[in-house]
């Protein structure tokens, strides 16, 4: 059996599920999954993004994509918490100001999680070094891992390390593109620059890869482990929370409440929402591109037709 007593979980299904409907969630769905994370004893439960409202159009999203201090409060209020699971939120560098963030002491969220692409790691060290002096904790979360290969990289890594005091630094496999080679090179790779911090890992399902890499990752060191209930996001969706959880083997965590989340609110999101392996997902995915090409067509009356979404691949986006 394997057990890893120093491991963090986030639960990010309201944030990433977000992705799939523009985070217009029924508030009940969003406090059940909250209140599951609580009974479960999930480390962190990421309830959405805290975007800027000037950097989107508002009436285009719900309320979980600015995640008011409000909509939070009235998401969590009576939920008991007996294992003292924090809250989290997610700000895009490219979306965010530091604006957009009230001192701690104000807000009932604990963590911060910025997420940012390696051309944007100033605005992201920026927004985070700024969230820890108003007292959060804080990751860095690098996007679209697998499409990047310069050097720049590596230097991306050496200012977050010196630059800022966040908690773990984030290995995101946003277009479901990594092998477990790539994986246990990537977090080498980050373990070569990140001292003082962690490594974590978010992965995603197109090559029904993401619970064998978050493993891969678990094996080489990545100590914070994203998932999501029954995989709900985008596209392909997540490594699934349940499923890390009855991996982990760990006493602290209890699937039960998990379980009763997916049952009772999760599968009856399917009848409004499409999520999970699919082979255009899968073939973007092997391709490693981002996944909005093969979600544009399977909204598209040729869904069905592979062949010629294949072709469209090969031929099209050459």
């Amino acid at each position: 059996m394997m057990f890893y007593p120093d491991i963090r979980v986030v639960d990010c299904t309201i944030r990433d599920g977000g992705l799939t409907n523009d985070s217009y969630f029924d508030p009940a769905v969003v406090r059940a999954v909250y209140e599951a994370a609580c009974g479960a004893g999930i480390d962190y439960v990421e309830l959405g993004y805290r975007n800027n409202r000037e950097m989107l159009a508002p009436q285009e999203f719900g309320p979980y994509r600015f995640c008011d201090e409000p909509v939070l409060r009235k998401a969590v209020e009576g939920v008991e918490n007996p294992k003292g699971t924090k809250l989290a939120i997610m700000m895009d560098s490219h979306k965010s100001t530091v604006g957009d963030l009230m001192p701690k002491a104000d807000s009932i969220v604990d963590l911060v999680r910025v997420a940012t692409y390696v051309k944007d790691v100033d605005k992201a060290i920026a927004l985070a070094q700024r969230a820890h002096e108003l007292g959060y904790e804080t990751t860095i979360n690098i996007m679209a891992i697998s499409a990047e290969s310069s050097p720049f990289l590596d230097e991306a890594l050496q200012q977050i390390e010196e630059e800022t005091k966040a908690l773990a630094v984030y290995i995101v496999d946003s277009y479901g593109a990594l092998y477990s080679e790539e994986v246990h090179f990537l977090v080498e790779k980050f373990q070569m620059y990140i001292k003082t911090k962690e490594i974590g890992v978010h992965m995603h399902n197109n090559q029904q890869l993401a619970f064998a890499n978050t493993i891969e990752g678990i094996i080489k060191g990545a100590k914070y482990l994203d998932g999501t209930l029954y995989g709900l996001g985008r596209g392909a969706g997540n490594c699934p929370t349940e499923l890390l959880i009855g991996f982990l083997k760990n006493p602290k965590y209890d699937m039960l409440p998990l379980l009763d989340a997916v049952s009772r609110h999760i599968l009856p999101l399917k009848q409004s929402i499409e999520w999970g392996y699919r082979v255009p997902y899968m073939l973007t995915g092997v391709r490693n591109l981002h996944p909005a090409e093969s979600i544009r067509w399977m909204d598209s009356p040729e869904k069905h037709d592979l062949v010629k979404f294949y072709k469209h691949l090969e031929v099209d986006l050459e």
